[in-house]
């Protein structure tokens, strides 16, 4: 999971990307980057860090330019220590190209032999979206004609990207001099909006992440990007699109709607918000039949993504919703940080108790899921110290029980609590007296009935079942041994990937 941007304007951009960057901080901490062109040159500057901490003023001001593109990092493949993996990527050849990915290649390591075999391409970093921007330009360079890109070539080189890679990628592409280009793989895993705004100097474009970015620079929402669909937005403000898949298929991935996403968002025509409060109605009906003489006091969610879900659970059992945890807002998102040494570190500093809504209460918790397990045992273990008698805990998605290999940092199944514990050895392991599992069922029902219209989902992390059909067992293997030394390499050796060759454009490593 990373946050992509991208603007056509008729003003400076700089502070337009950094503001819509600081919007999707929530899907990446670790690497932020912003690019700009003006006539036929790019500006660039990225590093490690929060976008706060890889932008000072005269790096603003170094951004000149109408237009760029934005990316805040989350690493699932490559070195989550190393900045020359912070994006955007570049390339000369052809016309010069600039690149920001949100997604995961499961061809990736293919895909890097045939680049340096067949296309006479050289990858520089372990980033599955340098693969990706090289396998662009090769197939944008085969299929132009002249000195300057058309928007034909353009198209065919987006074809030409979904015929070699398989995954999910939403990608946003600088082309110099002549436009912005967006677009989405054939199954929409990654999610992709654009919007619009009409000025006196005519019409302005800004693709993004999600919506909650055109929301707050005061862009129209028009629509997602479709799966398959490149759109192609130039410098003088004109948009044209055309669909570049063969079979397109709209199957979004489900932990979006439950974690990822920030709930004032809307995605593939699904407000997350609403979508949040249906996984309560349907978590409130489980419960019920669950635990029928269950005795609860107060219904306190687990901030942040879980509040809509809690506060319909408690409405529907009739019992006062409480605010028991307040979180330190200078402390990262504990599922995304490296490492599960930082990530268990990091839970008591990120949450403290309000020990008047746990002291001598039955509590019922409501989190918006159970992935490895050790932030729950450690919520349960706080709420326990503050005084609560007896701490049930629900879960608004189903039990991960697989890899995620679409852009999402579950590599291992080894650390899945889920994956090879029943239910009753899960409530154990974290201590709660009990605990209940949203159906995976319910939980797309509760998206769908936002959204009739979304027919499949991406829901391999909860049933095993890969929507691009090219995920082998000896693939999982493969990147499971490969996750479980990246975590070993950064918990025993913090950094020790910065010091490969870094070949992009400069970093001011004293911003």
């Amino acid at each position: 999971m990373c946050g992509i941007i991208g603007v056509v304007a008729h003003q400076p951009v700089n502070q337009l990307l950094y503001d819509g960057l600081m919007v999707l901080q929530h899907r990446g901490q670790d690497a932020a980057g912003i690019a700009t062109g003006s006539d036929d040159r790019f500006y660039m500057h990225k590093g490690p860090g929060l976008v706060r901490d890889v932008f000072r003023t005269r790096n603003m001001r170094s951004l000149v330019g109408n237009w760029g593109i934005g990316h805040v990092r989350y690493p699932t493949a490559g070195d989550a220590c190393n900045p020359a993996e912070a994006q955007p990527f570049y390339v000369n050849s052809p016309f010069g190209l600039l690149l920001a990915h949100n997604g995961n290649l499961t061809n990736g390591e293919a895909l890097k032999r045939e680049i340096f075999e067949t296309d006479l391409r050289h990858i520089n970093t372990n980033s599955d979206s340098e693969i990706l921007l090289n396998v662009f330009a090769h197939e944008l360079a085969a299929a132009s004609k002249g000195a300057r890109p058309d928007d034909e070539a353009v198209f065919a080189a987006v074809r030409g990207v979904h015929r070699r890679c398989r995954g999910a990628y939403a990608v946003v592409v600088m082309i110099a001099g002549y436009g912005l280009l967006a677009f989405r793989d054939p199954y929409g895993i990654r999610p992709l909006v654009f919007g619009r705004n009409d000025t006196s100097s005519g019409t302005e474009w800004l693709v993004a992440s999600e919506s909650v970015a055109l929301d707050t620079l005061g862009f129209r929402l028009v629509r997602d990007v479709a799966p398959g669909e490149a759109i192609l937005f130039g410098i003088d403000g004109t948009m044209r699109a055309r669909q570049c898949a063969d079979e397109p298929v709209l199957a979004p991935c489900l932990f979006e709607f439950v974690y990822l996403a920030r709930p004032d968002s809307v995605i593939d025509g699904v407000s997350v918000y609403e979508a949040r409060v249906k996984m309560g109605e349907y978590l409130a009906e489980r419960f019920r039949t669950r635990y029928p003489h269950a005795r609860i006091d107060v219904v306190i969610p687990i901030p942040d993504s879980s509040r809509p879900a809690a506060l319909e659970m408690a409405t529907r059992l009739g019992l006062p919703y409480r605010e028991g945890f307040v979180k330190n807002r200078y402390i990262g998102r504990t599922f995304i940080m490296p490492g599960q040494t930082v990530r268990k570190n990091s839970v008591r500093k990120k949450l403290n108790a309000v020990h008047q809504e746990f002291r001598g209460k039955r509590v019922l918790l409501v989190d918006d899921s159970i992935v490895r397990g050790t932030t729950s045992r450690e919520i349960i273990q706080m709420a326990r110290d503050a005084g609560a008698v007896e701490v049930f805990l629900a879960s608004a998605a189903p039990p991960v029980l697989y890899a995620n290999v679409y852009g999402i940092d579950m590599p291992s199944r080894r650390e899945l609590i889920a994956a090879y514990c029943d239910e009753e050895e899960v409530r154990r392991q974290i201590g709660a007296d009990g605990l209940l599992y949203q159906e995976l069922e319910d939980l797309k029902r509760a998206i769908q009935s936002v959204n009739p219209s979304i027919q499949r989902f991406e829901s391999s992390c909860f049933d095993g079942c890969y929507i691009t059909g090219d995920v082998t067992p000896e693939y999982l293997e493969r990147i499971e041994r490969r996750g479980e030394d990246s975590v070993a390499s950064r918990e025993g050796e913090e950094g020790a990937g910065a010091a490969q060759l870094d070949l992009n454009l400069p970093l001011d490593q004293d911003a």
